[in-house]
This record gives C-alpha cells, sequence and structure tokens, in this order.
C-alpha cells in the first residue's frame, strides 16, 4: 500500500468542459494569470497558495532563467543582476530607456535603430524576450492548476495608454511565450467587466482608476444593457509605484554618509529600501527606522514618517491628479459626475492616492475585489467569451477606444488626424491625400500617433511607399488612405490611387520591435528545446514528490513509529528514507523515482499498521450494534 498524496481544495483539478482559456494581467510589478471555473472566474494560484508572479527575471549562464518566486525566495544575487519592472521598457526604443536602464542598473546593447537589449548573464534579452519568460510561468501554472496539457488560448491586459508599439511588443511577448493570444484587452476596461458582471455596478458611468508599479491610467466608461463603452481614457505610461520607490530611494541617498558612491548595486539596494519603507508605513506600521547597510559596506539610519512619505510623493499624486482632469476634459463630464469609482493596481493601497481619488471623485472608492487580481479576473471572463465557452456572460460587448489619435505627415512636418483618440474600436477611417509635385511617381506615408501638430513632438509608427502612381500634375492624383484599428488596438494603413486601383497596405508594427525573422528564430529555438524544458520541469516534479514523501514519513515515524515498529523495521524504513534523500542531493532523478518506489514498497506494512491503528482508536468505547 503506497503513501497517499492528498489534493487541497483548487489543487489540479480536472478542467471544467470547453476550452481552458486564460486571462493574464502582465504587470510592472506582479503579473497574474486567472481562468472561469465551474462559471466562476478566479486568479490562479501556485502551491503555496500565492495568487501574485512577481515580474522578475533572474538570467543564469547556461542555464534556464529564474522568474517569480524562484528569485525572491531564493534571493538569487540579492536581486542585483535580476530584471525588474520590464514592462516599462515594452515597445521602447534605446532613447526611452535609457533613463529607465540608468534606474535600475541595466547594461544596454544592441543598434540604437533597433529594439535595445540588456545584457545578462544568458545573453543580451529584449524586453519582449524577458516578458515572454513570465508569460510561460502563466502558462505553467494554468496548465497545472486547470489540469490541461495545454492552454487553448489567452487575453493579455495592457494599460490603456500603451501605444501602438508597446501593444505590438505585448502580443509578441504572448506569441513568444507559446500563447495563442485572443485579444489585448485594455486594464481597466477589464477591472469594470469584472465589477459589471459580478458586483452589480448598476450605473450610467463607471471611472476605473488603475496605478500600477510602472503605469497609470484612469477611464471613463459608461456600462448599460450588456454594453461596455469607453468613454475616454487617460494616463502616463511612465508613472506608477516605481517612481514613488525612485523618490524615496533619492530621499535615502541624501542622509548616506559622505563616501556612499550610489553605483548600480547600490541602486538596487536603495530602491529595494524604498519599496519596503513604502509598503510598511502603508501597511500601517507607521514610521520607517532602520540602520542600513550598502553593498559597497557603508552603514547608516534611515527614518522616515508616513507625513514625510507624504511629502516626496505629494508632486506625483498631483500629476495623476492632472490626468484625471484631462480625462474628464474629454468625456465632456466632471469626476463627480461617475456613478462608482473603482480601485486598481497595487500602488492604489498608498494612503494618501486614495485620499486624492475620494477628493476628486466625491465618493469612496470600490475595494470589493482585491485591487491586484481585479484585471487578471476581467480578462479571464473576456477570455472565455470569446472562447466560445461564455460561461460567465452571453451576452457583454466590450467597446473600447483609441488612446491617442492616429494620422500621417503632411507638408511642413505637420500631422493630420486620421483617427482622433477616444474613437471607439474597432474602426475604420479614411481620407483622400494628392501629389505636391509635377510628375510624382511615388509618395512616402509616415503614420505617426499622439496629440501634437508636429510630428516631431509625436511618435512615429511607421513609414511606407505608395509606388507606380501615374505622373501627373500637382494635385491632380487622388489617393485615399485608410486606417482600420481592430480590437487589440493593433493599426493598419493602407494608401489607394483611386483612378489606377495602385495600392499598398502596412501593418503597423513598433518602431523598435522584433522582425518577424527574428520572433521566427527565438519560437524555434522554444520548439527546439522543449525536450529538455520538460525533463527539467518532470525532474523538478519528481524532487518535490520526494521531499514531500520523506517529510510525510518522518513525522509519521515520530508520533508512533516506536509504538508500531520493532527496530529491524524502523531501521529498514529509514535506511530506505535515508537512500531516497541521498538520490535527491545526486541529482539523478531517474535512480530518484526507483528510491521513491523502494521506500513506498518497504514502508506499505506501516501504513497499513497505521491505518487499523486509528480505526482501532476510533471504535475505542463502542459497541458493535452502534455501528449499524
Amino acid at each position: 500500500m503506497a503513501l497517499l498524496q492528498l489534493v487541497e481544495p483548487g489543487e489540479q483539478q480536472p478542467a471544467s468542459s470547453g476550452k481552458a482559456v486564460v486571462g493574464i494581467d502582465l504587470g510592472t510589478t506582479n503579473t497574474l494569470v486567472a481562468a472561469v471555473r465551474d462559471g466562476t472566474p478566479c486568479a490562479l494560484p501556485d502551491e503555496q497558495g500565492r495568487a501574485a508572479i512577481p515580474s522578475v527575471v533572474h538570467y543564469r549562464s547556461n542555464q534556464a532563467p529564474l522568474v517569480g518566486h524562484a528569485v525572491t525566495d531564493a534571493a538569487a544575487d540579492e536581486g542585483f543582476g535580476s530584471i525588474v519592472s520590464v514592462k516599462r521598457l515594452m515597445g521602447r526604443g534605446a532613447e526611452d530607456v535609457g533613463p529607465l536602464a540608468e534606474l535600475f542598473g541595466y547594461r544596454l546593447t544592441g543598434d540604437e535603430a533597433r529594439v535595445p537589449k540588456i545584457q545578462t548573464a544568458a545573453g543580451a534579452k529584449t524586453a519582449i524576450e524577458v516578458s515572454a519568460d513570465i508569460l510561460r510561468v502563466c502558462k505553467r501554472r494554468a496548465e497545472r492548476v486547470l489540469a490541461v496539457e495545454a492552454i487553448d488560448g489567452a487575453v493579455i491586459t495592457v494599460p490603456a495608454y500603451f501605444d501602438d508599439a508597446q501593444r505590438q511588443a505585448t502580443r509578441d511577448a504572448g506569441r513568444l511565450a507559446g500563447l495563442d493570444v485572443y485579444r489585448l484587452i485594455n486594464e481597466p476596461t477589464a477591472a469594470a467587466v469584472t465589477y459589471g458582471l459580478d458586483h452589480g455596478v448598476d450605473g450610467e458611468t463607471v471611472a476605473v482608476f488603475d496605478l500600477g508599479g510602472g503605469t497609470f491610467d484612469v477611464s471613463v466608461l459608461r456600462l448599460e444593457k450588456g454594453v461596455l463603452q469607453v468613454i475616454a481614457t487617460g494616463g502616463d505610461t511612465m508613472l506608477g509605484g516605481d517612481d514613488f520607490d525612485r523618490v524615496i530611494a533619492d530621499y535615502l541617498a541624501k542622509s548616506a554618509p559622505a563616501g556612499f558612491r550610489s553605483d548600480d548595486k547600490g541602486r538596487r539596494y536603495l530602491l529595494g529600501v524604498a519599496r519596503r519603507a513604502k509598503e510598511m508605513i502603508c501597511g500601517g506600521a507607521g514610521r520607517f527606522a532602520e540602520q542600513l547597510t550598502a553593498p559597497c559596506g557603508h552603514s547608516w539610519r534611515a527614518d522616515l514618517s508616513p507625513a514625510g512619505l507624504n511629502r516626496l510623493i505629494a508632486p506625483l499624486v498631483d500629476r495623476i491628479a492632472g490626468i484625471c482632469e484631462d480625462a474628464f476634459l474629454q468625456a465632456r463630464m466632471k469626476p463627480a459626475d461617475v456613478d462608482a469609482v473603482v480601485l486598481v493596481g497595487g500602488s492604489t493601497r498608498v494612503p494618501l492616492v486614495r485620499e486624492r481619488v475620494a477628493a476628486i471623485f466625491k465618493r469612496e472608492p470600490l475595494d470589493v475585489v482585491d485591487p491586484d487580481q481585479v484585471v487578471a479576473i476581467g480578462a479571464a471572463i473576456q477570455a472565455d467569451t470569446l472562447s466560445g465557452n461564455r460561461n460567465v456572460c452571453d451576452d457583454l460587448l466590450l467597446l473600447d477606444v483609441v488612446p491617442l489619435s492616429l494620422g500621417v505627415e503632411t507638408m511642413g512636418g505637420l500631422v493630420e488626424r486620421i483617427i482622433p483618440r477616444n474613437s471607439v474600436i474597432p474602426v475604420m477611417k479614411a481620407q483622400e491625400f494628392t501629389t505636391a509635385k509635377d510628375g510624382q511617381t511615388a509618395i512616402s506615408f509616415h503614420v505617426v500617433q499622439g496629440e501634437r501638430d508636429l510630428v516631431s513632438d509625436c511618435r512615429s509608427l511607421a513609414r511606407f511607399e505608395l509606388k507606380n502612381v501615374p505622373p501627373r500634375v500637382a494635385g491632380a492624383v487622388r489617393v485615399r488612405v485608410t486606417f482600420r484599428v481592430d480590437a487589440d488596438g493593433l493599426l493598419t494603413v493602407e494608401a489607394e490611387e483611386t483612378g489606377t486601383g495602385v495600392a499598398t497596405s502596412v501593418e503597423v508594427k513598433p518602431t523598435y520591435g522584433l522582425s518577424d525573422d527574428e520572433i521566427a528564430v527565438m519560437i524555434r529555438d522554444s520548439v527546439e528545446h522543449a525536450a529538455d524544458d520538460m525533463q527539467t520541469r518532470r525532474d523538478t516534479e519528481k524532487r518535490v514528490e520526494a521531499g514531500r514523501l520523506i517529510e510525510s514519513l518522518e513525522a509519521a515515524l515520530a508520533a508512533d513509529g516506536a509504538e508500531l515498529l520493532d527496530e529491524a523495521e524502523y531501521k529498514t524504513i529509514t535506511a530506505a528514507k535515508d537512500v531516497l534523500r541521498e538520490r535527491v542531493d545526486g541529482g539523478d532523478y531517474d535512480a530518484v523515482e526507483r528510491a521513491i518506489k523502494e521506500l513506498e514498497s518497504c514502508s506499505e506494512f506501516y501504513v497499513e499498521r497505521r491505518m487499523n491503528n486509528s480505526i482501532r482508536r476510533a471504535l475505542r468505547g463502542h459497541r458493535a450494534d452502534e455501528l449499524k
């Protein structure tokens, strides 16, 4: 008789009928994966019951990367050399990520005209590759908890203010992780789905205030008769809890000894202390006062009060309030006009932020659902709907919006907007243009995104040419330019000369994104190493099984081994247990499997005796007729 492995509720239970689909909140600080199980959407936990996956990846030479809790639990390199807050680098060029690289101590490499890469012990990595490693952990967790061989599809959330390049980078990361990405959905929209369907927000308008580790969004939505329409959105993809940590770290550095040198390790150390100080104060611990010892050896006393924290972050909170005002101007509303305010993101736990939200909207915000989980749950609901399972809502229609205006460059470096900001997606709009010179046979198009009138103040998305235009006098040629934005917020642009039908089109890719060839190589590499990955996973599972078996057996022996076993039997079982422990330490997992079977075999009689002994204790004091 083998020792039994009990399965706790929620662990590896058979998946419900239908497709196995998930929603993933790919966050700056933490990532969560959720699914609809038996009609109820919920975040999926790991073996220790933890829902959040820290968005941190630690790369090692000639070894698989450590991701999430594998980094934090092992305190790998004390965090130095680990990649954190990678979401802030998604879809960004070297010029954009330079200040962030300096903040986190990253060393960039590669052609500045293409995607910047971070130097690691495992080679240079793009933000897309790092995000894909985090998404792979989500995929494996979902397969384990849902007890399926593969996930059929996923909905991944992005900040409402992510531009086209950042959205395409997120989709590429999903593809690289082996996920069929059904759709990208804005984080505030996902949060509103959760509250609108599960918690009865029955008003005309809902404001979603989303402040995470690296990004801020505020969206105004109307929810009525199954239609969820985004009216307006505003935000800043470079404003979040990381920035709170930065100003706190700067404050801590000012009190350091004169010889303190804030190098890469020193900077990362201070950011970690700053985050801990923020969480302690916001958690109600009061003043933060500790003796700090930096990696360079300098030691000093740090002191920060709740009032001091508020003074440090007040300018950032003021920026957040200004963005809220702008979003409501776009919606032609006042903040007090909303029927409910939903909080999303871990940084909304900061008391000053909550106080300002209540002051802006003249009402207390809703926080029935954990702010860290609300986005992933909404994404899971949407994934379930798109998959055809339709377990939660049969009639939900999402009407999202374009966060920034889309247009083309015209003469003089000006922007002609084709699709204005806050247009409902999916959307298609067209406009006619003409030639500027006589005999012109080609027209160059520069696609941009932004709200400014000058191209130099907007974000470049793509350049393409329409060739074989009939040579006519300036102004005689008519070219129809069509912009299409799909449900993911991804853009396709087409140009057609209306007289001859000559046409060309471009699917806008991020200016600093990965090429199709690079994506193909990465996917091919992941396939080629699939066998190694499976073996590593099998070996790890076997090691965990051995550890649990040893722990259970040692507890049993301590409880009644002396009572139920004679000396020879005790020595036999103990010897088999010690052999198993040696095999685990040796790393030969085929030998581990054999040792597990041997231990289970030689302890069968002991398990049977324990069971019989338990039955005798249960029956003690009862008559036979009482058991009829």
